[in-house]
């Protein structure tokens, strides 16, 4: 059965050849040669409808050039279908779309290779600028610009994107730079700050309350000098900072204005009671209405006269030591609330083991302070009588804590 693109021969369907291509078989006849031909007629209608979606496709749409590599495989694919009809015509309909589209698509690299020599000239002035913030969002407005912006020539396509990412990594490294210098000029900083506080409370264990308000004003000024370091790292240094400093002043007001005199059996009565009162709350579980009663123990003892009978040293050691078993066990109770929501629904027996853990981390760290400290005053060359006194001061406090924790510990282990 002959057909005018195709026959039959043999029980089998061939479509004739056409530019260039020989007679291919397409197909076999399934019940008798009529439907077989409507069949495979058929099937060339559906490519005519496929050929017109997408000439509609492209006509309605602003991106024509995407439609491109759609239309050449459309095209490729005409020449293997299995199919009875005059596919020539539209191959050479698809031929003349292609390139329609190929001068599209020309004229949009070309108008893409100027867009972006434009955000190049852009990122150019902007790479050294240093009001970092906006320019940074600049510079992310651009390279969302450069990103939407279309493709140009190939040959283009790596010289462009070089120059463009140049100066935008230009920017960010000098970015980079100038954090990185602040970050480690802040760390530097961080060192003067904590310097500070640490002679503040070498200054606030000197028993020369003079002396020690001439080193509170000179590290006062010190302070003020300091470089810049983020206000979170610096906040806690000043609040113990301040703290100390306040307390050296109020010590040495007193010394200026000693108030009433008291008789020295009623400062070593005051004494005794204060002690054994301090001693009785350093004993019991930790409370705000206990915290409470302690501070203004601590009030009550600070009105007392500097200077008091010698009978009263060992109690007064007595009594720092169990006001720092006080605060110590408030600042644990503190710090496992913190660190574990429900440690009041624990056990007993599992709320100590946590305090017990936490505080050997603890003891850990002054004991390590401590025997450095030790070490170095051992070490140095150099010394003079106020820093033989200052050396003491300070190995006796770092040795209190040591003791406070200890003790804490066995209170702990007896539960």
């Amino acid at each position: 059965m002959e057909h005018p693109y195709g026959y039959i021969k043999d029980n089998k369907v061939f479509l004739k050849g056409f530019l260039g291509k020989p007679d291919r078989e397409i197909g076999e006849v399934k019940e008798d040669e009529p439907s077989t031909i409507a069949y495979f007629e058929d099937r060339f209608t559906q490519i005519q409808e496929k050929v017109e979606k997408l000439k509609k496709d492209i006509e309605e749409n602003q991106n024509k050039g995407s439609f491109l590599m759609k239309l050449i495989h459309l095209r490729d694919s005409l020449y293997e279908s299995d199919a009875l009809g005059d596919f020539v015509p539209i191959i050479e309909e698809l031929n003349g779309l292609e390139e329609y589209l190929n001068e599209i698509i020309q004229a949009n690299r070309a108008k893409n290779f100027e867009i972006k020599k434009g955000l190049i000239q852009e990122a150019e002035a902007l790479k050294d600028d240093t009001d970092w913030k906006e320019t940074a969002q600049a510079f992310k407005d651009l390279k969302m610009r450069w990103i939407k912006t279309g493709p140009v020539e190939k040959e283009l396509e790596e010289g462009i994107e070089n120059q463009f990412q140049e100066a935008v990594q230009h920017f960010f490294e000098n970015r980079r730079h100038f954090f990185e210098g602040m970050a480690l000029q802040a760390e530097e900083n961080i060192k003067v700050y904590e310097s500070l506080v640490v002679q503040a409370r070498e200054a606030h264990d000197l028993p020369d309350a003079k002396m020690a308000f001439e080193i509170s004003k000179k590290i006062q000024k010190e302070w003020k000098s300091a470089g810049k370091v983020p206000a979170e790292k610096r906040q806690p240094l000043w609040d113990e900072f301040s703290k100390l400093n306040n307390r050296i002043f109020s010590k040495y007001k007193r010394t200026l204005n000693p108030g009433p005199q008291m008789h020295p059996r009623e400062v070593m009565k005051r004494v005794e009671t204060l002690t054994e009162e301090i001693k009785k709350l350093a004993g019991k579980d930790t409370s705000p209405e206990l915290i409470a009663r302690a501070k203004e123990i601590q009030q009550e003892w600070r009105k007392l006269p500097p200077k008091k009978p010698k009978d009263a040293n060992l109690l007064a050691r007595s009594f720092q030591f169990f006001s720092d078993i006080v605060f110590e066990k408030a600042f644990l109770d503190k710090l496992v609330h913190g660190k574990y929501a429900d440690f009041d629904q624990k056990s007993e027996m599992e709320q100590n083991q946590i305090k017990t853990a936490l505080l050997r981390d603890l003891l850990h760290r002054d004991q390590t302070e401590y025997e450095t400290a030790q070490n170095n005053s051992d070490n140095f060359q150099v010394r003079s009588s106020d820093f033989e006194i200052m050396m003491k001061k300070k190995l006796f406090g770092l040795k209190r804590k040591v003791d406070v924790k200890n003790y804490v510990l066995k209170q702990l282990s007896q539960k």
